[in-house]
């Protein structure tokens, strides 16, 4: 898509204003961003019908959310962009500090090879809508998405929830069993409902610029602390596919974020980076540091999701990827929930599960703008103290913080997980490692065999007991080619897992519960009803 070109994608006028009955709907969801996007394909792909409402008719302006871990682009492939999203997108692992013009130290976030996505890809957030928008057009009979649709109103009702929609033709009502909020920092949903969020906004400011231009800037996160373009602040530089580069720069508490916009004050800044003119301006934002969310993010037949939810500064990349693996957790229980295969209850883990981990994105936000924005002397004395050390100290650089970058947030100790005393391997909470395989079909991933929205019990070199559960899914795992099995053909999965070992997998790729060789059926299906939600 040219850098400057955003479509307008049609308006239609929806059934409800056009004579048809209005019939009462499974699930609505509100905002058609990544994760309204992301949460409709999911609610497709595990036969769940929904409406998609959303106040505008463009993908967003700007580069946005632009770092996607590689959990997150284990979910896109899930959904079906992940793939394309690599092929456009800036695939990156390696970071570098700066301390004024020295380089402190470097980081690989991706050491171990044999895995299929990247541990990061910079891709602009209008990139993925359009694919997102583009694969959702694949789910005709069941993803109902209508531009120009504002909510306009959220009524509870004891079995679901009413909205009232504003169009160009006029207002409508209409039904659902559950809502999904998707709809941003600015909700009209959370706004509906007199719900307001907690936490902490930090008196500081950045500016974002997306700046075209030809330049050989490597492939890597550049971080500064007080370079000497910017001096006494930090400054962040990521590449981005066509030729664009986004920088950050920190501005301070005391500034008019409407003068730093300007571009007579934006192009001096980055003049004063690259050392020339030769670039232009695609699109220019300031931000303010905030740590904040919902108290609950359940209520009722209304589920928050991303931003809606929670807000964390942008440094670490915690924003859009926590949005989407908010989904990721979400829809898998939303669809046993309508099956009549779990009570509601399960829903409530949602909230225990996602809280969780809003929390510790929150406190890595929170101690990342501490580290980089100190607002006493001495709090600067341990950042310089820290820095100056960071270059031949390992224990300095556990310090060093310009923003620990996004990973799965472990699930273990969670009411959904079994307790676990297997050594070694992958615990039971975090979310699965992905490893090459050979099959029947030919050579592939460990988790595209385990992506199927479904629980899977995953056998490393062992042999799976008799009398398991009938609905739960048995792959297994051998070191030599076996009829029906998968073959670890690098033995990673071995080196990852531990052999000998069994693996209760839930349907977004988190391990419930594991056992060693040996474990009866019984207490296998008893992890698979926790997991569930269907015992404590």
């Amino acid at each position: 898509m040219p850098r400057t070109l955003y479509p307008p994608f049609p308006y239609t006028t929806p059934p409800e204003l056009s004579g048809q009955p209005s019939t009462r709907h499974r699930v609505i969801i509100v905002g058609a961003g990544p994760v309204g996007l992301a949460a409709a394909i999911d609610c497709a792909l595990h036969g769940i019908a929904c409406v998609v409402l959303d106040d505008n008719d463009v993908v967003s302006v700007g580069s946005r959310a632009i770092c996607w871990s590689k959990r997150t682009l284990e979910i896109f492939d899930r959904l079906g962009i992940g793939q394309r999203m690599v092929a456009k997108g800036v695939t990156w692992k390696v970071g570098r500090l700066f301390h004024r013009d020295r380089e402190v130290w470097n980081f690989d976030l991706q050491p171990e090879p044999g895995q299929a996505m990247p541990a990061f890809v910079n891709l602009q957030q209008y990139y993925v809508e359009h694919y997102l928008v583009e694969r959702a057009a694949d789910f005709p009979d069941l993803i109902d998405l209508r531009w120009k649709n504002r909510v306009a109103g959220v009524e509870q009702l004891d079995d679901g929830v009413r909205v009232s929609v504003d169009t160009p033709d006029g207002t409508y009502t209409l039904e659902a069993d559950w809502l999904i909020a998707c709809d941003g920092a600015r909700s009209s949903v959370r706004a509906h409902l007199g719900l307001d969020f907690e936490g902490k906004m930090f008196e500081e400011r950045f500016l974002i610029a997306d700046v075209e231009m030809q330049a050989e800037y490597p492939s890597e996160r550049l971080f500064w602390f007080e370079p000497p373009f910017h001096a006494g602040q930090s400054a962040l530089l990521h590449k981005q596919p066509d030729n664009i580069y986004r920088i950050d720069l920190q501005l301070g508490w005391d500034t008019d974020p409407e003068v730093e916009k300007r571009p007579e004050n934006v192009v001096p800044r980055i003049e004063r980076i690259i050392g020339h003119r030769d670039f232009t301006l695609d699109w220019v934002s300031v931000y303010t540091f905030q740590c904040r969310r919902l108290e609950r993010f359940v209520h009722n037949r209304v589920v928050f999701a991303g931003d809606s939810a929670h807000i964390v500064s942008p440094f670490g990349a915690r924003g859009g990827n926590s949005g989407i693996q908010d989904i990721d957790n979400l829809v898998w229980k939303l669809a046993l929930v309508l099956r009549g295969k779990a009570g509601p209850r399960l829903i409530d883990t949602y909230d225990e599960e996602r809280i969780f981990a809003a929390d510790e994105n929150i406190r890595h936000s929170s101690r990342a703008t501490n580290f980089m924005t100190p607002k006493t002397e001495m709090e600067k004395i341990f950042r310089d103290s820290v820095l100056h050390l960071a270059a031949n100290h390992e224990f300095a650089r556990r310090l060093v913080n310009s923003g620990r970058l996004s990973t799965p947030c472990s699930l273990a100790g969670l009411s959904l997980q079994s307790p676990d005393n297997t050594p070694g391997g992958v615990q039971v909470g975090a979310a699965m490692l992905d490893a090459p395989i050979e099959a029947e079909a030919g050579a592939g991933w460990l988790l595209d065999h385990v992506a199927a929205g479904d629980f899977v019990l995953l056998a490393v070199h062992v042999d799976l007991p008799s009398g398991l559960d009938k609905s739960l899914r048995c792959l297994s795992v051998t070191a030599q080619p076996e009829a029906d099995c998968l073959h670890d053909t690098q033995r990673l999965i071995e080196a990852r897992y531990g052999a000998e070992t069994l693996y209760l997998i839930r349907p977004d790729q988190h391990i419930a519960a594991r056992f060693a060789a040996g474990a009866a059926a019984a207490k296998i299906n008893a992890a698979l009803q926790t997991a569930m939600g269907k015992r404590a």
